[in-house]
């Protein structure tokens, strides 16, 4: 029977797993890192291919990840939007379920963002509107492309510098104990600050590792949940948001905060039924420095201008009131090019209490994703208490 909602506890997260490596994997390919997770999360959910009916992935052709793991599926979603697309790959395959379109569905990610094994040759589209619009200017990086909202951002708030670099050193001391972590080694402020600068106001380490990797996730309803090897260990879908803007960064309604973020944090609060006062744990999408600072203001943890000194005062570390990013982050743990299914690892695994760094007394989670550059963001809440 179908259900009433995909939200509100009744879609389960079975089965999560990373690849077995993350940082610098020459001897895979893309498609190999999408078939390693895949695995390994069917292994941690007590499924197996055959049980498969609903398939997503990003990027990649569902069609080639489906052939490879030979899936015959009766449900499939491409949705491509950003490094977020994960995030969106959980809402929609719960809504799958939750109208009988699929019962197991599997969401793959697999990047070769370091060794670029088997990846599709990078190229630029002139006929875009990035390629009419930013390309010819020299906008043809994230780290550049990023700088005009990150600045713009800043000044609104009398913020500078100092508050980008205390977003690396609070995630850093989350990375500092995780053996899969690429960027290990404890910094200050003042050793943030005096990095080789690679587009003002970034610094190297205001920017994310780049590494090959990849992580997938198994959904079931929650009422099959009870039934798997998993059943202890499942974490349910509470609720969940999604929204985009453009696909130019010059055409954001508002450089200094993001709609998106606003948008699809408020429909997953609203669906969760819960309150900002209730999340125990967070994972912000953080390809820059400047990303966890706009979260933090746009999903409504802080007022306008709290940013930098919530991050300053300690309260995202190891013992403060939200930690965010208890793996390290995209700046210090992985960043295969696509990071939103890591963060959506991390969230699962705390959950389950088996992170690294593991956060006490864990309830619920929150999870912001973003697209591209501000082109869209997807939201979930996640519990590990049944419904």
């Amino acid at each position: 029977m179908p259900l009433s909602s995909p939200n509100g506890g009744n879609i389960a997260i079975v089965g999560a797993s990373e690849t077995e490596r993350v940082g610098v994997v020459p001897d895979m390919s893309m498609i190999q890192l999408h078939a390693d997770a895949a695995r390994r999360a069917l292994k941690d959910a007590g499924l197996t291919p055959a049980d498969v009916d609903g398939i997503a992935t990003a990027e990649t052709q569902v069609i080639e990840v489906a052939a490879m793991l030979g899936i015959r599926p009766r449900w499939m979603d491409g949705t491509t939007i950003g490094g977020c697309s994960f995030m969106a790959h959980v809402r929609h395959a719960a809504a799958a379920i939750a109208t009988g379109q699929a019962s197991v569905v599997l969401i793959t990610h697999g990047e070769s963002g370091r060794s670029w094994v088997g990846m599709p040759n990078y190229s630029m589209n002139p006929r875009g509107p990035d390629g009419q619009f930013e390309q010819p200017f020299g906008a043809i990086a994230p780290y550049s492309l990023f700088t005009l909202p990150a600045l713009a951002f800043l000044e609104a708030r009398g913020m500078g510098q100092r508050d980008l670099a205390e977003v690396v050193v609070a995630q850093r001391e989350w990375a500092i104990p995780n053996e899969r972590a690429q960027r290990r080694t404890p910094v200050t402020v003042e050793d943030v600050l005096a990095g080789p600068r690679v587009a003002y106001p970034f610094t190297r380490d205001m920017c994310c590792v780049v590494t090959d990797g990849g992580g997938a996730l198994v959904l079931v309803s929650a009422e099959r949940a009870r039934d798997l090897p998993s059943a202890k260990r499942a974490v349910y879908l509470m609720g969940s948001g999604e929204s985009c803007e453009s696909v130019l960064v010059s055409q954001m309604d508002d450089l200094t905060s993001f709609g998106s973020f606003r948008r699809a944090s408020a429909e997953a609060f609203e669906t969760a039924g819960v309150t900002h006062a209730d999340i125990d744990h967070a994972m912000f999408y953080d390809a820059f420095a400047h990303l966890p600072l706009y979260m933090l203001e746009d999903t409504g943890f802080v007022g306008f201008g709290e940013s930098g000194a919530f991050h300053a005062e300690g309260h995202t570390r190891p013992g403060g009131r939200l930690p965010i990013n208890t793996n390290g982050g995209g700046m210090s743990y992985t960043h295969s090019g696509m990071y939103g299914m890591y963060a959506i690892q991390e969230a699962v695994r705390q959950l389950r209490g088996e992170a690294v760094v593991q956060v006490p007394d864990m309830k619920l989670s929150f999870v912001q994703g973003v697209g591209g550059l501000f082109w869209s963001a997807a939201s979930l809440i996640l519990s590990n208490q049944a419904p």
